[in-house]
């Protein structure tokens, strides 16, 4: 069955889970390479100066692994935005002063890596590998053709030990009721990164699954999110990407895949 179409059959079987457990198991679907506030926040002219929300989105990716058992989970989703912080789904970021044109932000944000052994008959015998708390800063720059963002974040769990960089411009239009915003972004994950994640060690390795380890990686990532205002306080959107895979990650005899699509639907209530 087409990724998509599974998407969409899958809900039928949903049962809530708690919101941290949801998000690691929908990898990349929310921000795999995109700031959390571009996914879950639509920003207004006339915002107070503090302002909070509340919804429920359905989120699924699929993973590169080898036979990987893909799951559709819904993920509550929570924004709050006043002067200082931002709080838009899995992240959390303090607003710096600007310098100029660019704003600076500190970022915290939960990540959807990893997996469990049991997760596919390809990773038996893997040991778990855990998606971590990543911690750093993004500084973006608008301009009236585009919104850039430069974001710098490091494993601070301690699982991968990695640092991810990622470049994204955007640009949000808006068409009566419709925003639409298209995206492109690159990013690079470093040697420890992939290793964690995409790397075999010896003692995990078979005869079909020889050892690997990995090295940094790029990846390109496009994404359309399109939402519709149903009310002044009430907004939904899907969000549709796909992202082409660094060759160290599609080396990995782990994966099978060059690519991860990704789709999220969600509502949100803005109070």
């Amino acid at each position: 069955m087409p990724f998509f179409a599974a998407v969409f059959s899958a809900t039928r079987r949903l049962a809530p889970v708690p919101c941290i457990a949801a998000a690691a198991s929908v990898a990349a679907t929310v921000v795999a390479l995109a700031a959390p506030s571009s996914v879950w926040a639509q920003p207004t002219a006339d915002a107070p100066a503090s302002a909070w929300g509340l919804g429920l989105a359905v989120s699924a990716d699929r993973k590169p692994y080898r036979d990987f058992d893909d799951k559709v989970q819904p993920l509550p989703l929570l924004t709050y935005e006043n002067r200082w912080i931002s709080i838009a789904g899995p992240g959390v970021d303090f607003k710096l002063p600007s310098v100029g044109p660019v704003g600076l932000r500190l970022r915290s944000r939960f990540g959807f890596e990893g997996y469990e052994a049991e997760d596919s008959p390809w990773l038996a015998g893997m040991n778990e590998r855990k998606g971590g708390v990543w911690l750093g800063a993004v500084a973006t720059w608008h301009t009236d053709a585009v919104q850039l963002s430069a974001e710098l974040l490091a494993d601070a769990s301690g699982h991968s030990k990695g640092l991810q960089f990622t470049l994204k411009a955007d640009r949000r239009f808006q068409v009566g009721a419709f925003d639409v915003t298209p995206r492109l972004a690159v990013q690079q994950q470093d040697r420890k990164y992939v290793d964690y994640y995409y790397g075999v060690e010896s003692s995990e390795a078979l005869l079909a699954r020889p050892a690997y380890e990995g090295s940094s990686a790029v990846n390109l990532q496009v994404g359309l999110r399109v939402g519709y205002t149903l009310a002044p306080r009430q907004w939904m959107f899907v969000d549709v990407s796909t992202t082409r895979l660094g060759s160290s990650i599609r080396n990995s005899p782990l994966v099978n895949r060059s690519s991860q699509p990704a789709v999220t639907a969600g509502y949100l209530y803005r109070f």
